[in-house]
């Protein structure tokens, strides 16, 4: 029986919508970029913070579709809310949404039976169905053979042998799509699930508008599921009544999800006897043996701790030249646009607003990209699964579980999505634990701010051995965000958040050679992502600062200095650039934000900072990156020499009042541990507020995250003075 029997409009061709599923660690994703490649356009699903990925596949001139890469799921019994995506995109519940016309599902071959489990589902879903079987060479390399015609035979649909990875069979999957897509599928009585079941779930259908006889089901199958809930939400509370009656029907088989699960697992059995011959399937695998060494308790947290000290020393080491080569070429720019621009206003706006701020964000780029590089190589090959089994071993006293690895592990990247894994996690009070502890990582966006203090006053010097001293800090802010998450996770399951902690339960894919196509996209979309802020939020951002410190202009200063600067006529240029230095601070002092940066230097002079380093962290809170442009557009203003083109410099150079430098390590020390704890991006809480559907958490996360920021970062300047590293 089909569940969506009610006839829809399908589209031409060219613009049928086709959606992409299949269990975690299928190779979806690889398949999906390798049909789409750089045709992508990412975002969210509407009213939802789940992303939404879309890519435009050519399969023949006059052939076009949108490929839908839907969250990955083990079945459409949807419990976390990227289950219930997946659910209503298929069933077409999504409003402002196109709806699927057909779906392409990605399976594991060598892990058939349990994926086709999924399958028995799609097959009752009224849209074209198309099967790709991924991952065949692994498969192979068991021993393990499928009757890919004889399967085909058995599900009525296509069957497309693939190896996404290294783009075999790509071409047939193609030809099969257009097949499927030219013809409406026949509606055929499938036998997982009794057809009493079908009967009475239509008659409920009937009599609301919308429904189907496959929502009408799985709502009542899916007790106590988000899926349910958004279904009574959706038709009222007479559906809701109805659906109970149908429930209590139905339940005179037993649970209904037990009873499903076995019917189905059944189904699969029947469908794969003599199609999949698997000589072994006790056997020990190459990832068995390797997971008795990475998974052990004290190698395998020994080795995780060296790939991470790896990451974050190649990160600063290898990025180096890149880096240099870009602060050249905006160097050179900002040279350019001075030549160019007369004396004034614009010239100041352009050369020490635009391009020194975008600049000083720009130069990390290479940073970024090596960030992502080993992210989506450890997580391509397998490894990251390990790694969440070996944190639920520390994570489970506080509380949470390695489910709650996870998303702390995506927050390195980014906290926004980070806040969204969360959905992964059932218990309601894990998962909110979970988002108020994931921007404590240190996300990419706080590595630029690292970058260039480390880079300024740490000194480059190999300790341990052969790490770099600038390396192991690195490494060390970003321990800071896991160090300070543990006990405050602990605290909240003890206190605001009480509760039982779930069994961890995690699927470990095979190890894999990682797909060089995956990673390159997953760089570039990030690279991308990080430009886009450059070019938006971190412009206008400069732009804002800029005008802050450029103006009032006070005739008086100009007057003073243009006095000295004629008494000074014969001196050397070194004095009059020294002239022009002071002259330049001296604004500073009179502008707007050195009057509001000298209005806060009492709260801040406790850290080791002046009214600058203040300010430009206040100005900071849309997205902490942003302190690096403000820094760069505070500092500019009083730095004419062409030659130290450099932030850094600008922040070795700048002084007291008395003429104490301002920097040293442990104020650089006490900047970065604000950083690396305080919740200063707007974006992170706005995605709070939407996952947990009011302000009060992300109001709770930025008061706690501000009060540990400003505590971390008094301890660490007063410890670091006392200890003689001013």
């Amino acid at each position: 029986m089909a569940i969506g029997s009610e006839d829809r409009q399908r589209p031409p061709v060219g613009h049928a919508m086709v959606a992409v599923v299949g269990n975690p660690n299928t190779g979806k994703t690889t398949l999906f970029n390798a049909l789409t490649g750089l045709s992508q356009r990412v975002g969210n699903f509407p009213g939802v913070t789940v992303e939404r990925k879309v890519g435009r596949l050519s399969l023949s001139p006059q052939i076009e579709v949108d490929l839908l890469d839907l969250p990955g799921t083990h079945s459409l019994s949807a419990k976390s809310p990227d289950e219930v995506i997946v659910v209503e995109a298929l069933m077409g519940l999504l409003e402002d949404e196109a709806p699927v016309e057909a779906v392409l599902a990605v399976l594991d071959t060598s892990n058939l039976r349990r994926n086709l489990y999924l399958v028995s589902q799609l097959l009752e879903i009224n849209l074209p169905l198309i099967v790709a079987l991924n991952m065949s060479d692994v498969a192979h390399s068991r021993g393990i053979v499928v009757d890919t015609e004889e399967l085909s035979e058995r599900l009525g649909i296509p069957v497309v042998p693939i190896q996404a990875n290294r783009r075999v069979g790509i071409d047939d999957l193609k030809e099969a799509l257009v097949q499927v897509l030219a013809k409406r599928p026949e509606e055929k009585q499938h036998d997982a699930l009794p057809k009493s079941w079908w009967t009475d779930a239509q008659k409920l259908a009937e009599n609301y508008d919308g429904a189907s006889p496959g929502i009408v089901l799985r709502a009542a199958v899916d007790d106590g599921s988000d899926f349910k809930d958004r279904i009574i939400t959706r038709f009222g509370s007479p559906f809701h009544a109805d659906l109970d009656a149908l429930q209590a029907k139905l339940s005179g088989d037993g649970n209904l999800g037990h009873f499903e699960t076995e019917r189905r697992y059944a189904w699969v059995d029947r469908v794969i006897d003599g199609v999949l011959n698997d000589p072994e399937p006790l056997r020990v695998t190459r990832s068995d043996r390797l997971d008795r060494v990475l998974t052990h308790p004290v190698w395998g947290s020994l080795i995780f701790i060296v790939v991470m000290g790896v990451v974050f020393e190649s990160i600063f080491s290898w990025a180096g030249p890149l880096m240099d080569g870009i602060d050249a070429v905006f160097g050179a720019l900002g040279i350019w646009a001075s030549d160019l621009l007369p004396e004034g206003a614009l010239q100041s706006m352009v050369v020490d607003g635009v391009i020194a701020g975008v600049g000083g964000i720009v130069i990390f780029l290479p940073q970024i990209c090596l960030l992502f590089l080993f992210i989506a190589v450890l997580e391509d090959c397998g490894y990251m699964a390990r790694a969440a089994l070996l944190m639920d071993r520390l994570l489970t006293p506080c509380g949470l579980s390695g489910k709650s690895f996870i998303p702390m592990l995506s927050s390195f990247a980014c906290a926004i999505p980070g806040v969204m894994a969360t959905r992964t996690i059932d218990d309601p009070k894990d998962r909110l634990a979970t988002m108020l502890v994931a921007p404590l990582m240190s996300c990419s966006a706080r590595l630029p701010v690292y970058a260039i203090f480390i880079g300024a006053f740490i000194p480059d010097r190999v300790v341990l051995g052969w790490f770099g001293l600038q390396g192991v800090t690195l490494l060390a802010m970003y321990a800071i965000g896991i160090v300070v998450a543990i006990p405050v996770a602990w605290i909240l399951k003890k206190t605001l958040l009480q509760g039982t902690p779930t069994p961890f339960v995690l699927e470990m894919p095979s190890y894999k050679v990682p797909d060089v196509g995956t990673i390159l996209m997953r760089i570039y979309q990030s690279a991308r992502h990080f430009l886009e802020r450059a070019g938006t939020l971190i412009l206008a951002a400069t732009i804002v600062m800029w005008a802050l410190a450029y103006f009032p202009r006070s005739q008086a200063v100009l007057d003073h200095y243009e006095a000295e600067r004629q008494n000074l006529s014969n001196a050397s240029a070194d004095v009059l650039r020294e002239l022009d230095a002071r002259e330049a601070s001296a604004m500073l002092e009179q502008s707007f934000l050195g009057r509001m940066g000298h209005a806060i230097e009492p709260a801040v002079a406790p850290l080791g900072w002046d009214w600058r380093i203040g300010m430009a962290a206040l100005a900071s809170f849309p997205a902490r990156e942003v302190i690096v442009a403000a820094l760069g557009t505070i500092y500019s203003l009083g730095e004419i020499d062409e030659a130290s083109v450099s932030l850094r410099d600008a922040l070795k150079s700048a002084t007291w009042s008395d003429g104490r430098s301002v920097f040293n390590i442990p104020v650089a020390l006490s900047i970065m541990v604000f950083f690396a704890l305080c919740a200063q991006c707007v974006s992170t809480l706005a995605v709070i507020q939407r996952e947990t559907g009011t302000w009060r958490w992300p109001v709770f996360t930025i008061t706690y995250m501000t009060l540990l920021a400003y505590a971390g970062a008094y301890l660490t300047y007063h410890i670091g003075m006392a200890m003689g590293w001013g």
